[in-house]
C-alpha cells in the first residue's frame, strides 16, 4: 500500500516532502551522512542515495564549484545542440541554417508562454486513403477505450474493455507488445490489470506510462519494456481521466469520486487533492503551465494550481463528457447533448457554440452524443467524433468565435478517442461497437480497432 506524507505549501502548493530539487536532495544526504548523531529520519530510496556512490559527491562537487552564471551558459549550451540535433533529424540535412534554430527558440518559447498561435486548418485538404492504417490485437476483442500517442509519434498506446493495453508501432504499424487482463494480479508486482481500462497517458520523456482502470487504481508501467514500476492508491472508484504535465512528470487524475489528484512521478508520491465538482469527473487536460481543465456533470472548471483558485464555466445542457484544451488560454468542450463549444479563460460563456455538430440520430429524434475530441495543440484544428458515421475536422476563425466544418472522415461505429500527432501528419481513431463508459446502444456491423489517418495538405 502506497504511503504518502504532506509537507509545507509551496507557493500556494502542499507539497511531499519527497518533491525536492535532486541537488538540493544530493545536499541534504551528504549532510546527514556526515552527522550520524542527529536522530533524523531517513527513507528507503534516501538509504539507496547514502549507497549510491561517488557518482553523486562527482556532480555535487561540479555544481559546487560552478557559479550560476556558467551553470546558465553551459545548460543553454546543451539545449542549443539539442535543438540544432533534431532539426537535422526533421530536414534530413547535415547543416542547420542559424534562423532554423531562432525560429525554433521563438517557437518554443511562444509555445510554454502560451501565447503560439499556428494557423494550419486551411492547409488540410484530404485524406490519404491508400494510406490508412488498421491496427488491431486478439487481445482486445472488447470496445477500446482510450488511447495515447509517444510524444516522437512513433508508438501509441491503446486500453480497452478487456483490461489489455497494447503497444503499436507507428513505423511497422505492428503490435509490439501488450501488458495482459489478470484475473488474480499479485499485489507486490502485478503483471497486469484485473479490471477494464479507462484512461490512459504517457509522459512527455517515454519514462512512464500510466494507466487507470475501472477498479480505482492507476498503475505506473515503462513504455519501453512494459514492465511494472508503481500502483499509485488514493481514489475510492474508477479512474476517469490521466494526463501529464508537458515536459514534466507530474501525473494529474479524475475519478468517479469527484475528484482530482496531483501526483509526482519522479517520487512516486501523491502531492495534493483538487475539490470542487459535484458530480462524476468525466475528463481533464492539461499543456505546460501549472494548470488543469476539468469537466465533471454540466460545469466546466480550469484550475489554477499554483494560486489555489478555480474558474468555473457553465454552458452545455447535458453532461459534459470531454474537454481538450487548444492551447493555454483557449479549449473545447462536447457533451451528450451534441453542442460542440469553444471558450476563453476570460470568459464564462463559451466563444463559440456548434448546435447538432454531429446531426440528428433518426431512431430518437434527438442529437448525437459527441463522445470524443481531439485538438493540435497551439493551431486552428479539432477534430469530433461519435456513432453517426464519421470523424469531423473544424477550423476555428475569426478569433476562435466561429467553427467552420471542414473534412469528415468516414469510421463506423461509436469514436472514443482521438489524438493528432504532433506535427498534424495523422489522425489516430480509436473505434468500437460501443461507447467507453457503457452499453446502452451497440453498432453491430462495426468493429473494435484503431485508425490511423494521413492527410493530404496543400
Amino acid at each position: 500500500m502506497s504511503f504518502f506524507i504532506k509537507g509545507k505549501q509551496v507557493n500556494g502548493v502542499k507539497r511531499t516532502k519527497y518533491a525536492t530539487d535532486k541537488n538540493n536532495k544530493k545536499r541534504k544526504l551528504n549532510t546527514k551522512a556526515k552527522n550520524s548523531k542527529k536522530n533524523e529520519e531517513i527513507t528507503s530510496s534516501e538509504d539507496e542515495g547514502l549507497d549510491a556512490d561517488k557518482t553523486a559527491d562527482t556532480y555535487s562537487s561540479e555544481d559546487e564549484n560552478e557559479t550560476a552564471q556558467e551553470k546558465k551558459v553551459r545548460l543553454a549550451k546543451l539545449y542549443l545542440e539539442e535543438i540544432e540535433r533534431e532539426e537535422r533529424n526533421r530536414l534530413e540535412d547535415k547543416y542547420v541554417d542559424d534562423t532554423v534554430i531562432s525560429r525554433r527558440l521563438k517557437e518554443d518559447y511562444l509555445k510554454e508562454t502560451g501565447r503560439l498561435r499556428l494557423t494550419v486548418a486551411e492547409k488540410y485538404k484530404s485524406v490519404d486513403e491508400e494510406q490508412i492504417k488498421i491496427l488491431k490485437s486478439r487481445e482486445q476483442r472488447n470496445t477500446i477505450t482510450c488511447l495515447c500517442l509517444s510524444s516522437d509519434d512513433k508508438y501509441v498506446f491503446a486500453g480497452s474493455k478487456d483490461g489489455a493495453v497494447v503497444k503499436y508501432s507507428l513505423t511497422s504499424y505492428k503490435k509490439e507488445g501488450i501488458i495482459p487482463f489478470v484475473k488474480n494480479p499479485t499485489s507486490e508486482k502485478p503483471l497486469g490489470h484485473s479490471s477494464q481500462i479507462l484512461s490512459i497517458a504517457i509522459s512527455s520523456d517515454h519514462k512512464f506510462l500510466a494507466v487507470g482502470t475501472k477498479s480505482k487504481e492507476v498503475f505506473v508501467w515503462d513504455p519501453n519494456s512494459l514492465k511494472f514500476i508503481e500502483k499509485l492508491l488514493g481514489h475510492k472508484s474508477a479512474i476517469t481521466g490521466l494526463c501529464f504535465k508537458k515536459d514534466s512528470n507530474t501525473l494529474y487524475s479524475s475519478s468517479e469520486d469527484r475528484t482530482l489528484y496531483i501526483w509526482n512521478l519522479d517520487e512516486m508520491t501523491y502531492i495534493d487533492t483538487l475539490l470542487g465538482h459535484e458530480y462524476i469527473i468525466a475528463s481533464i487536460d492539461t499543456l505546460y503551465k501549472d494548470r488543469l481543465v476539468s469537466s465533471g456533470g454540466r460545469d466546466l472548471r480550469m484550475w489554477k494550481i499554483p494560486e489555489e483558485t478555480q474558474l468555473i464555466f457553465n454552458g452545455h445542457l447535458g453532461n459534459i463528457d470531454n474537454v481538450r484544451l487548444v492551447n493555454e488560454e483557449n479549449f473545447v468542450s462536447s457533451s451528450d447533448d451534441g453542442q460542440l463549444c469553444v471558450w476563453s479563460m476570460l470568459r464564462k460563456k463559451p466563444l463559440c457554440v456548434v448546435e447538432n455538430a454531429h446531426g440528428i440520430d433518426p431512431s430518437n429524434h434527438q442529437p448525437y452524443w459527441v463522445s470524443a475530441l481531439g485538438a493540435l495543440v497551439n493551431t486552428d484544428l479539432l477534430a469530433s467524433g461519435s456513432q453517426d458515421g464519421s470523424v469531423k475536422l473544424w477550423k476555428l476563425e475569426n478569433n476562435f468565435k466561429t467553427c467552420k466544418l471542414i473534412m469528415e472522415i468516414p469510421v463506423e461505429g461509436f469514436v472514443n478517442c482521438l489524438s493528432f500527432s504532433s506535427d498534424g501528419s495523422f489522425l489516430i481513431i480509436a473505434a468500437g461497437r460501443e461507447h467507453k463508459l457503457g452499453r446502452w446502444t451497440t453498432v453491430k456491423s462495426a468493429k473494435n480497432q484503431i485508425i490511423v489517418v494521413p492527410f493530404l495538405k496543400a
